[in-house]
């Protein structure tokens, strides 16, 4: 036997082979969680509910929030229990995230139990601190909070930031496209401070802020154009902490993302199945007709792959995989473009009736459009994840 095969392993071979391989399937305690959430949802968010209040044109439900975030105590998933939270992880939060994905329901628990959260984990914070204090308001779901950026940033991608903060800490400058500003109580703002880069919150509700509502594609997911003039702000977190909480808070947002997809796609093909079992045509269902058998088989199969990725991203952010930026890409580029695909297959399987407004279709056909581009669309992800790979995407 040679020695090349009795020496020592390789060391990066045998790093390779101490890494843990990451367990993804549901606990029983994640399915526990899924079957809370999914009663409670099916109890105060049927689609019928969701498009009365999209009428309305305040598509959240304050009480739904209540009874998610503080009742069941979904807010403070990710907040450690000594800061008034569960202690969970980013494994349970995609279970949440799925079922609210399932149901196209309004709510902000992505903006605030996550993108926010996680900014305001990444400062280290402790008692006494403006991190701490905001983090029990957001855990016990007596507040909401959003990161002031436009919705379509990705996450690595370099900021341009258009807020300025004068040696007050008052803000001046504005901020287009957040998502769920108008409907946050705080504002986390990246802003150029005399230091440097800082993370300042901003009531909105305070003297100097402007909250502009937009109209998005998505009606349950509300954007807004945010402006601050002199606006009174409170520092987070300063030059040396403001880019790595930003930094957490995209990874987390764009890799949870990919959850609300996936519980998005089951639906649209559960949905799809049941229409294609009752439709009848030529005394037949119309799902016994082979075309469709087919498309739904291979949607099924996308929606498997799609399952694997996001519980891969989910599974890297709850253990701080050294992988993540790499789950994180390959999940927003498969989950994507899986969710939009399903939800075309949906109105389209549906004939006539999936073009009305009285069917939920639409509303799953908009959440899953305006995901594409949310934190990044799966082009930005996929030139991501070549950069990550060392594989050069092709030229122009």
């Amino acid at each position: 036997m040679s020695a090349a095969t009795t020496g020592p392993a390789p060391a990066t071979a045998t790093a390779a082979a101490e890494q843990p391989v990451p367990d993804l399937l549901y606990s029983e305690a994640e399915e526990d969680l899924r079957s809370a959430v999914r009663s409670l949802l099916a109890d105060r968010c049927a689609p019928a509910a969701v498009l009365a209040r999209i009428e309305t044109g305040r598509p959240y439900d304050p009480d739904l929030w209540t009874a998610l975030g503080g009742g069941m105590g979904a807010a403070g998933l990710l907040v450690p229990e000594e800061l008034g939270g569960q202690g969970a992880s980013a494994r349970e939060a995609a279970v949440v995230l799925e079922e609210l994905g399932r149901a196209a329901a309004p709510s902000p628990y992505l903006t605030s139990a996550v993108i926010a959260v996680e900014a305001l984990l990444a400062t280290e914070p402790v008692d006494g601190t403006e991190a701490a204090a905001l983090l029990a308001e957001l855990a016990g779901g007596r507040s909401t909070a959003t990161l002031a950026l436009p919705w379509s940033t990705a996450p690595g991608t370099r900021l341009t930031v258009t807020v300025r903060a004068g040696d007050d800490a008052a803000l001046t400058g504005s901020v287009r496209g957040v998502a769920d500003a108008g409907e946050s109580a705080t504002l986390l703002v990246p802003a150029e401070g005399p230091g440097g880069l800082g993370l300042y919150a901003v009531d909105t509700a305070a003297s100097g802020v402007t909250v502009t509502p937009r109209v998005p594609l998505d009606l349950t997911r509300p954007l807004a154009d945010t402006a601050f003039a002199d606006a009174p702000a409170r520092p987070v977190a300063g030059p040396e902490e403001a880019e790595a909480a930003i930094r957490r808070a995209l990874f987390a947002g764009a890799g949870l993302l990919a959850s609300e997809q996936l519980g998005l796609a089951e639906w649209c093909l559960a949905e799809t199945v049941r229409h294609t079992r009752e439709r009848h045509q030529f005394n037949r269902p119309v799902g016994s007709f082979q075309a469709l058998k087919h498309r739904l088989a291979a949607l099924w199969l996308d929606i498997v792959s799609a399952r694997a990725a996001a519980r891969n991203a989910a599974d890297a952010l709850a253990t701080g995989s050294p992988d993540l930026p790499v789950a994180v890409a390959v999940a927003q580029a498969h989950c994507s473009r899986t969710a939009v695909h399903a939800a075309e297959e949906c109105v389209q399987m549906h004939g006539g009736i999936g073009m009305t407004w009285e069917h939920p279709a639409h509303l799953y056909l908009k959440r899953a459009k305006a995901d594409a581009i949310a934190l990044g669309t799966a082009g930005r992800h996929r030139e991501a994840l070549a950069a990550l790979v060392n594989l050069p995407a092709p030229s122009p």
